[in-house]
């Protein structure tokens, strides 16, 4: 149900962000950074990976950046046409996996500070904050979870 992106999700990934992030546009005043992503230099670096229905349709992407003492969680998207399925809590578990498989500690993400149904949701995934600030004219809200 999950599998590493290919050459060719690039243009499903860049529609799924279209689609799950432009709601945010109006509330932040511009694009959110994932909408302008470089898909296919993620995919390239094996950074992403996308889940598909049990037709083999992708209905959404996380994107996971492993760093020297952590996984970045650095964008997670589920088309609006499957929302609700538990899709992004299941990205953004299998980003923890990832992570462990790789024995890295944690897992962090940044949110904007004005997608406020993130900021409840990251928290009763395990995630505790760790910082607020402006980075490349976004506010953010960061946090982290601790692997077991």
């Amino acid at each position: 149900m999950i599998r590493l992106a290919r050459p060719e999700d690039a243009v499903f990934l860049q529609a799924c962000a279209e689609a799950a992030y432009a709601r945010y546009v109006p509330q932040i005043g511009r694009r959110p950074a994932p909408m302008d992503a470089d898909f296919p230099a993620q995919i390239a670096a094996g950074q992403v990976s996308v889940v598909e229905d049990v037709q083999g349709m992708p209905q959404g992407y996380v994107v996971c950046v492993p760093r020297a003492d952590h996984m970045l969680l650095e964008s997670v998207a589920v088309h609006p046409r499957a929302v609700g399925q538990g899709l992004g809590r299941l990205l953004i578990a299998h980003c923890e996996t990832l992570a462990r498989a790789q024995a890295l500690p944690e897992v962090r993400l940044y949110t904007n500070a004005k997608m406020a149904a993130n900021l409840g949701l990251y928290p009763h995934l395990g995630y505790r904050e760790t910082g607020r600030g402006v980075e490349n004219g976004f506010d953010r809200v960061y946090f982290a979870k601790a692997l077991a």
